[in-house]
């Protein structure tokens, strides 16, 4: 059981890392933070359609595994296995 705790945590904190750098690449939509510190300026250094679409794939299968793994550890929590 102990071994399921730590792969948890550590798929959790790798994920989260993950996560973080991939939301930073995404194309901003003008506006917000983006804008703020040259995001708009920037227009013909935007990625192509095709990345933008595997960026966000890639993005959702993240914050997938992320959110499973917050689940795990709570119901670990939740029932007392730690």
């Amino acid at each position: 059981m102990t071994a399921l705790i730590i792969t948890l945590n550590v798929l959790l904190a790798l994920t989260s890392i993950l996560l973080t750098m991939l939301i930073l690449l995404h194309k901003g939509r003008g506006g917000g933070l983006s804008d703020m510190f040259g995001g708009g300026t920037t227009s013909s250094f935007n990625a192509s359609g095709v990345a933008q679409r595997n960026l966000n794939r890639i993005t959702i299968v993240v914050s997938t595994i992320w959110f499973l793994s917050i689940v795990g550890i709570g119901l670990l929590v939740r029932f007392n296995q730690i």
